[in-house]
């Protein structure tokens, strides 16, 4: 059983009230047969964010990749109030990309044992392009795509992405080609 840590379902539940009420959380949790009682440093199953998103999904009549993008991006000013260190050392978002697994994630892995992120590679030939490939056996492209665009919004930014490979098509991992504008 893979498990995802509860920092992640406070988070949820910290968007999902900030955009649509205390109420809405609770409704969300009742439609999805879900308890709700998430400690940040608890373990729960993938099966509840799946859940959730597959319930919002449905409430809202779009589609679940676009619920993990919402999230992501409302997730990423959340995270930056929380954990301010992990951003106020970048001067832009893609120092703060280059940044995940060598800095980010081994101090994930301190504040919350057991948690398994996802592993991204880096590819920085192309001047102005970086690409990003991302493995994890959740298959949440969506919500690293969510994360991305709110961290670029964090710093004052905008990105053009891309997404030329991706496992819920079959590929062995996704890749996504992030184009940092120039202003």
């Amino acid at each position: 059983m893979s498990a995802v840590k509860g920092i992640v379902f406070n988070l949820l539940e910290e968007a999902v009230s900030n955009a649509y009420g205390e109420a809405a959380w609770d409704r969300l949790l009742d439609v999805a047969g879900l308890q709700g009682a998430y400690t940040s440093l608890g373990s729960y199953d993938d099966a509840e964010i799946a859940t959730l998103v597959r319930t919002a999904s449905q409430a809202l009549e779009i589609p679940e990749d676009t619920v993990l993008r919402w999230f992501g991006r409302r997730a990423m000013p959340l995270l930056a109030r929380r954990y301010p260190a992990f951003f106020d050392s970048h001067a832009n978002v893609r120092s703060f990309l280059l940044s995940l697994n060598s800095i980010i994630h081994p101090e994930v892995r301190k504040l919350y044992p057991g948690a398994h992120p996802p592993v991204f590679d880096f590819d920085t030939s192309v001047a102005g392009v970086l690409k990003i490939g991302y493995n994890s056996p959740r298959r949440l492209c969506a919500l690293a795509d969510g994360f991305m665009h709110g961290a670029a919004t964090h710093f004052g930014e905008r990105i053009e992405f891309e997404q030329d490979e991706c496992m819920h098509r079959g590929d062995a991992r996704c890749v996504f080609h992030v184009r940092f504008d120039q202003q």
